[in-house]
């Protein structure tokens, strides 16, 4: 056979196999229509489609067919899968099995159990909404996101609520908003003549960056194993200076380990769709095919959860910290958003004729308002003690919230301000109005990577969100904020007696009031920082700084209105997150107490000692031998180990006062204040420590065999 034939035969097998593949462990559309009866399916569809909701007699039939199929791909226990506030998702398993009277089991499956769940809620944070006593909560079936197998388990994505009907969760506010952006999106469609138009959904993809190291390196740190992140290490001689990662070919071991994340990943219908080598040695990047912002975020739960399992089966452990290694650059999540309708529209999408150009900029207007008016919500959507480490380092967007919409369309906006002609070069002069708007084609200037909220032809890029956050905070709060400018838009709009004049009048006083928040430059240089604070803009550099505005008057009074939360649901979330932030700060502060203490100082004055001897061996041999370099390093390391000795006693006392404030916002104040300065001080003086021990006495893997360990 020959090589032509042999590679033609590889890939036929490969175009069959791989959609044969995916979604093969989800109760999918394809599924559902095949399994269900004709009404049972049609029903359920509208309860998906349109939120109707299911009755019982419906959803007995849809659970006996989803146990049925999940039994035959070998499922023995049924899961309510869901995203409690701890940023991670919550499962407990029941198996199918009923007893059948004859001392066997028989395998069942009720409408009840695929509906609600009670699992024991208490340990879970509530943030005050509920007494740890108080343990019921309730899991109910969101049957807008597939229902999928994994590990042998039947998984049911679910909302999770308290006994009041509190959202104890992620997923319950993200529908929520996305309810609300619809309604408010749809009043705007109206007036545009689209009464085809049911639903309106916000689309997201997300990219998601990571690292990869070897397994058995990274069991011997407890910073990584406690904290998710090297607290100490000295710089490698070599880090990311030549760029010679990025795009680059993809080590053997890493490029298996994608082939088989590639397969878990598309066997639960998750669209995967790009991976290649990122920046910092041992970081890469997978990003998926966009899809609604509820499913995207459940998928991306599901591909950090798999991304670990599948490194670990590899030898491999995979990082989410946004900074594991300091002096390289961190991790994010890029989370591309957008806006489309049921008929298929993307209201992002400038398209080709003047009405399509006159939709388009009001759209586009909305979210450059709402991201003005609410830009320290964007803040706080992204705000973890993980990500302000990456935040602001010349390999992420400063905390500074700015849009980035490149040359071409801010000229348009700008001519529109002005009542002037856009001039297009070697094109048509066009004169700026409702029905005569320019055409102009998507996505012609270049990517701003430095830019924290960026216009990327048919959707906004926010590069802000950290690679361990969940995906729902930035999603609810930016379906939110569009909410509401399109609800005030829409006010507006549909008591004017000349639609045309009060919709030129309209973008022309959006874009003068919002224009601040645009920014085309280097969002890294300090000139930007300045400049930020001249505009008006904020510049919330902590989670400490930033959480406060989550439960200012504007914010609640924002969340209650649309009905995506009430006003304690955000009170009990700042309590969780500013507890959450400083339990985080104090266990890395333990945890580097117990590396000194434990290990590195004994290890130090062992290697101190060794040098002492070697320096008395030599004199006893001749007085005349210099041993500079001993008493060098001796007297050097003395130095360290006292003053890391020193800044080991301080922080232990710090930490001892911290746990007894008793208000949390001061609480994490203090952490943020007294705690962080003096831990990145013990850092400073340890790594010098390490940079003069031998390494045969260092007690942990530096960072070079951690980041180029994997071949």
């Amino acid at each position: 056979m020959s090589q032509q034939q042999i590679s033609l035969k590889t890939f036929d097998c490969t175009t069959t196999r791989v959609p044969n593949l995916f979604a093969s462990m989800v109760f999918s559309n394809k599924v559902m229509k095949e399994r269900l009866p004709k009404e049972t399916y049609k029903a359920l569809k509208r309860t998906i489609d349109q939120g109707k909701s299911l009755d019982k007699s419906i959803a007995d039939v849809v659970a006996n067919a989803m146990k049925d199929w999940a039994v035959e791909k070998g499922a023995t226990h049924f899961t309510h899968w869901f995203q409690p506030m701890t940023g991670i998702t919550a499962e407990k398993h029941d198996s199918f099995i009923s007893p059948d009277g004859n001392g066997g089991v028989i395998m069942e499956f009720s409408g009840k159990e695929l509906i609600k769940g009670e699992p024991d809620a208490s340990s879970f944070p509530s943030g005050g909404l509920r007494a740890t006593f108080e343990a019921r909560g309730y899991t109910a079936w969101d049957p807008s996101s597939y229902a999928f197998i994994k590990d042998n388990t039947l998984c049911i994505p679910t909302v999770f609520c308290s006994y009041g009907g509190e959202a104890l969760d992620k997923k319950t506010p993200l529908l929520r908003s996305m309810e609300a952006i619809n309604k408010q999106a749809l009043r705007i469609l109206r007036l545009f003549g689209h009464t085809n138009v049911t639903k309106v959904n916000t689309t997201v993809g997300t990219e998601q960056e990571y690292f990869l190291i070897d397994r058995k390196v990274y069991e011997q740190r407890e910073d990584l194993l406690l904290c998710d992140r090297t607290l100490f290490g000295a710089k490698t001689s070599k880090g990311q200076e030549l760029e010679d990662h990025y795009f680059g070919v993809i080590k053997p071991r890493v490029a298996k380990f994608m082939k088989d994340l590639d397969e878990e990943l598309w066997k639960l219908g998750i669209l995967a769709k790009t991976k290649h080598n990122e920046v910092a040695p041992a970081q890469h990047e997978l990003a998926p095919i966009f899809t609604s912002s509820n499913i995207a975020t459940d998928h991306n739960q599901l591909t950090m959860e798999i991304m670990q399992k599948v490194a670990s089966s590899h030898g491999l452990a995979c990082l989410l910290h946004e900074k594991p290694f300091e002096g390289v650059n961190g991790s994010g999540k890029h989370n591309n958003w957008s806006i489309s309708t049921d008929t298929g529209i993307n209201l992002l999408e400038p398209g080709e004729s003047p009405s399509d150009n006159a939709q388009f900029l009001l759209f586009l207007t909305a979210v450059i308002e709402a991201v003005n008016e609410y830009q320290d919500l964007l803040r706080v959507s992204v705000a973890t003690p993980s990500n302000d480490h990456r935040l602001g380092a010349n390999e992420a967007p400063p905390a500074i919230v700015s849009v980035f919409l490149g040359d071409e369309l801010t000229s348009i906006l700008e001519s529109i301000e002005q009542n002037s002609d856009y001039n297009q070069k070697d094109k048509e002069v066009f004169k700026v109005g409702v029905h005569i708007l320019p055409r102009f084609p998507k996505d012609t200037t270049d990517r701003n990577r430095t830019s924290p909220f960026a216009f990327t032809g048919n959707k906004f890029e926010f590069r802000m969100p950290g690679s361990s956050l969940s995906a729902s905070g930035p999603n609810i709060v930016l379906n939110t904020i569009v909410a509401e400018e399109l609800c005030k838009y829409a006010d507006v709009l549909e008591k004017a007696d000349d639609f045309n004049d009060a919709l030129q009048k309209l973008i022309k006083s959006s874009i003068v009031k919002n224009k601040r928040i645009i920014f085309n430059g280097n969002n890294y240089s300090e000139q930007w920082v300045e400049e930020a604070k001249q505009r008006g803009l904020s510049n919330l550099k902590t989670t400490a700084d930033a959480l406060p505005a989550f439960i200012a008057p504007n914010s609640i009074e924002l969340f209650t209105k649309h009905k995506v939360f009430t006003q304690a649901e955000l009170h009990s979330r700042y309590e969780i997150l500013m507890e959450s932030y400083s339990k985080k700060i104090h266990i890395e502060a333990s945890t580097m107490i117990d590396m000194v203490n434990l290990k590195i100082l004994p290890q130090v004055s062992s290697y101190v000692q060794s040098l002492t001897q070697t320096s008395i061996n030599k004199k006893t041999l001749s007085q005349n031998i210099n041993c500079d370099y001993e008493m060098k390093q001796i007297t050097t390391l003395s130095d360290k180990t006292s003053q890391a000795f020193i800044e080991v006693q301080k922080l232990k006392i710090e930490l001892n006062t911290a746990q007894q404030i008793s208000d949390i916002t001061k609480q994490a104040l203090y952490y943020k204040d007294v705690i962080l300065p003096d831990m990145n001080s013990l850092r400073s003086v340890v790594d010098e420590m390490e940079s003069n021990c031998s390494s045969d006495y260092w007690p942990y893997p530096n960072y070079t065999k951690l980041l180029y360990s994997v071949y």
